[in-house]
């Protein structure tokens, strides 16, 4: 054999924590949830050592998943705020362990007035003093476990004050100084606890400024995490490609374009994967009928199962239309408010299975009452989450905006066909399907408006009458792969350029490196 002349050195497997507010199947509010502990399982069978830092919601936690998580006490710390040099409040925290069966390590931050005995997982006037704590508890439960992480994943909003002091009340710790932070934004419209469209221009966080004390409210309210994550930050990503690109314009860019655009250099954008074991219709035990690419003849069974257990008529030749995102005006329900009468002109059946906007729910619950046989809104029930997509042929997301979005991409993997608006990741995930050809996975529409809605699902409503070539289209989208195996491994990529850039920082602004 000839001498391996090849002498280029792997890279070396790293140590990744994740830092984030919501964790399935423990508790989370939407996609973050999901996403996060999905990417983490990912690295983890890459064979990278990964951990994910949440804060602790006891009240949440059904009994039999807190049996599952057998939680071990690590340690107790009494975690103390400052307003520049001066000392300020002292609140007490627990740091909770548990390990996955994967290998993936949870850790959890308890505290039991701003977590523990918390009813829902965001909502409260002090949610920026809630995350303020959250973040200094992370960083001061790494530090005195001695996790040393390479990679300093944090996750939207919630974990965006930890670059802020890293550069800044930790920039002389030495522990850190090898540590690359990466700020995902997952949705840019959230920036902190409160809307920040609604506070005065005046009072807006310039994110530069030492952070307010707990007690001086009316300034800790404004505290805007995500802007002093993207100054101080590594490296930032958003969810895909297409959303980078919109949120450095002023449409897109929630008033955070111009710093975006400053770092745009360190800005990239990795598509969204879903759990392929965890979303399998092969598997899904919460489905009536497992079926595959294989045997999509079988999917049948689950809509009549849909359509019994939602009162309308069981008949196969009717097309349903499926939603089952958070009911809130970014979500395109404000469109679909003034298109659905026309939509129920068409036979149809129509479930919207979604927790949100109480105002939107009401109308809903309006047009439930108009036509029982063929509308239905219901609050989300996550064992009822897979049968919908299972027993549905359209799924319909006509998002205002969206920065990945993975219903769609679940959707797909049960051959139930979206509609969506050509936005964010939906432009990556989506291609809109022409019948002469035979290609594409769905229907899109690019107008942002009710009829380019009606006529995008009309079209779909008429394809789905031929139902050869309906079940190409299904066999198309099942056959996709939006698995997290490509993004976890772009990741890797994105933070070992990460760790080039941090040396690099750190040899130019403090001679170290």
């Amino acid at each position: 054999m000839g001498k391996n002349t090849n002498t280029k050195k792997p890279k070396r497997l790293l140590k990744i924590v994740h830092v984030v507010a919501e964790i399935n199947p423990f508790f989370r509010s939407g996609g973050l949830g999901i996403v996060v502990p999905s990417l983490a399982n990912a690295q983890r069978d890459l064979g990278h050592e990964v951990a994910i830092v949440a804060p602790y919601y006891g009240s949440l936690i059904p009994k039999s998943l807190k049996r599952q998580l057998q939680l071990k006490l690590v340690g107790t710390e009494n975690i103390e705020f400052k307003n520049g040099g001066e000392s300020g409040v002292i609140e007490p925290v627990e740091f909770y362990k548990s390990i996955q069966d994967n290998g993936v390590v949870l850790y959890f931050i308890s505290h039991k007035k701003f977590f523990l005995r918390q009813k829902s997982i965001y909502g409260r006037r002090n949610d920026n003093a809630r995350f303020y704590l959250f973040d200094l508890a992370v960083l001061t439960l790494l530090q005195k476990i001695n996790q040393q992480p390479d990679i300093l994943h944090c996750h939207d909003w919630h974990a965006g004050l930890i670059p802020f002091f890293l550069r800044t009340r930790f920039k002389n710790v030495l522990f850190w100084d090898n540590v690359t932070t990466v700020f995902t934004i997952h949705n840019l419209a959230y920036q902190f606890g409160h809307n920040w469209i609604h506070v005065d221009s005046l009072r807006r966080d310039d994110g530069r400024t030492a952070l307010p004390l707990p007690s001086d409210t009316k300034k800790m309210e404004v505290v805007n995490f995500s802007k002093r994550a993207i100054l101080n930050a590594d490296i930032i990503n958003t969810v895909s490609e297409t959303y980078r690109e919109e949120i450095l314009t002023r449409d897109f860019g929630e008033e955070l374009h111009r710093i975006l655009k400053g770092r745009q250099k360190i800005l990239f954008g990795i598509i969204n994967g879903i759990d392929y074991q965890e979303y399998n219709p092969l598997t899904d035990q919460g489905i009536r009928q497992h079926y595959s690419d294989k045997s999509i003849e079988r999917k049948t069974a689950n809509k009549s199962w849909l359509q019994k257990h939602f009162k309308f008529d069981v008949n196969p030749n009717i097309p349903v239309v499926v939603m089952t995102s958070r009911i809130v005006e970014q979500k395109g329900y404000h469109l679909l408010k003034d298109a659905i009468e026309s939509l129920l002109t068409h036979d149809i059946q129509f479930i919207i299975m979604g927790d949100g906007n109480k105002e939107i729910i009401d109308f809903f619950k309006q047009v439930q009452t108009k036509h029982p046989t063929s509308f239905v809104i219901t609050p989300f029930e996550q064992k009822y989450e897979t049968s919908t997509y299972a027993g549905g042929d359209l799924f319909l997301l006509p998002s205002r905006f969206e920065p990945c979005g993975i219903n769609q991409m679940i959707a797909l993997r049960y051959g139930c066909i979206p509609v969506v608006h050509h936005i964010g990741g939906l432009v990556d995930t989506i291609r809109d399907y022409d019948p002469r050809t035979g290609e594409g996975n769905g229907f899109v529409f690019k107008k942002y408006n009710p009829e380019s809605m009606v006529v995008a699902v009309a079209r779909a409503v008429e394809n789905f009458k031929h139902q050869d070539s309906w079940k190409e289209l299904i066999l198309t989208g099942m056959q996709e792969a939006n698995s997290w195996l490509l993004p976890a491994k772009t990741y890797i990529d994105l933070y070992y350029k990460g760790i080039w850039l941090h040396k690099k920082f750190y040899k130019e602004k403090y001679g170290k490196g």
